[in-house]
């Protein structure tokens, strides 16, 4: 099997930031939270209140104070879940195309329950 070099192939993801998610594996599993920030390329999503660090930063200058921070770090997107907006529960992400005026749009849909993300 080949190994893949992070950032090689399609970065096409379906979960976006703001999206609502959910943890499915890893000792964060069954949290809740908001995507924060997307990492296409290594295919990672940060997660709000999920898979928190400690750091321990310095006092970079007078002003700025040093200390142990919780940091939010990434976590890979197959471990993740779109919550539905109907009933909040767990759904994969498929696509529908609206015919508007100027042309076709592609929509976002609960695979689940059919509404729209």
């Amino acid at each position: 099997m080949a190994i893949v070099k992070p950032g090689a192939g399609d970065t096409r993801l379906k979960v976006k930031k703001g999206d609502r998610v959910q943890v499915l594996q890893g000792k964060d599993r069954g949290k809740q939270g908001v995507v924060l920030k997307v990492i296409p390329r290594e295919r990672k999503v940060i997660v709000e209140g999920v898979n928190t660090a400690r750091r321990h930063t310095k006092a970079r200058t007078a002003t700025q104070s040093g200390g142990i921070i919780d940091k939010d770090m990434p976590i890979h997107v197959s471990s993740v879940a779109v919550l539905s907006p109907a009933d909040g529960r767990p759904t994969r992400v498929g696509y529908r195309f609206e015919d508007t005026g100027s042309g076709k749009t592609k929509v976002r849909i609960c695979k689940r329950t059919g509404a729209d993300l």
